[in-house]
């Protein structure tokens, strides 16, 4: 049998981000043999894969960026088990790292297709697998597009969000990130009322209109009043006609406008571990 020098065993680690112990054992397995190496300890990433594929992976890193133009952003969420391991530098450093490459993707099945460092993006993930001992996945995968992209992640990476803005202008940077927060902190359903699902609609006048037949009002005066509820539910489930929650005295529309009196929010996202 080859000795395996602690230089070999180091070069390994570096490659792949696997324990010492587990690239001295698989070089050992190898002979010495480097990329046999590197196939042995992808193999135990995916009998591990495998073996946790039932198990929840609700903690982890929630990541956005931005591109340097401004004009599009993603945001992920790399998943884990534990709040330790999701916590871990170099967990949030891949998490970074695989939010940096999604930018150049549309989707999350091409990017999981795309080549990270030598593997695809999926291959990675059975491989971090078999080195941290939990499931690892990519939960969600969200991309905006737009005349300016801002984005904002929650401190302890649990939420990440994007907004786009009609126009870069002066105050635009921070209005974007302002506004992000504001998708983090309240979590709308919508843009605007335009953008809520009719089912939605529907099932809101319904619970309504229930709740007043319960006050014992008239049958005759149900609409009407369902409808005045109705925009109460707009006001506080879409994003621009929520109210902004550095200044409560003026709507997130109205805090963009106060900005620059042509600028509107077109459009966020948002992703969350749990």
């Amino acid at each position: 049998m080859s000795t395996i020098t602690a230089a070999e065993v180091n070069k390994l680690r570096t490659a792949t981000g696997a324990g010492m112990m587990d690239c001295k054992k698989a070089l050992v397995e190898a002979e010495g043999d480097f990329d046999k190496a590197i196939e042995i300890l992808r193999k135990k990433g995916q009998k591990v894969a495998a073996n946790r594929s039932d198990r929840e992976s609700t903690e982890g890193a929630a990541i956005a960026v931005v591109n340097d133009a401004k004009t599009e952003g993603v945001a992920i969420t790399l998943n884990c088990e534990t709040d330790f391991v999701g916590k871990n530098e170099g967990f949030v450093k891949l998490a970074n790292d695989l939010a940096a490459l999604a930018l150049n993707f549309d989707n999350k099945e091409a990017f999981l297709a795309a080549d990270f460092n030598g593997m695809t993006v999926a291959e990675t993930l059975i491989e971090q697998t078999g080195v941290i001992g939990e499931k690892i996945e990519i939960g969600s995968f969200e991309k905006l597009s737009g005349a300016f992209v801002g984005s904002y992640i929650h401190a302890g990476n649990k939420i990440a969000t994007l907004v786009s803005l009609s126009a870069a202008a002066a105050g635009t940077d921070e209005a974007a990130r302002n506004v992000a927060m504001q998708v983090a902190a309240m979590n709308p359903i919508a843009l605007d009322e335009t953008g809520v699902d009719a089912e939605v609609i529907e099932k809101e006048i319904e619970i309504a209109k229930d709740q007043l037949r319960q006050e014992g009002k008239p049958e005759a005066m149900l609409d009407n009043i369902a409808k005045g509820k109705l925009q109460r539910f707009f006001k506080d489930n879409t994003l621009v006609n929520q109210d902004y929650i550095k200044d409560g005295s003026m709507s997130v529309s109205a805090y963009v406008k106060s900005v620059d009196g042509g600028l509107t929010v077109t459009g966020f996202k948002r992703v969350a571990l749990g």
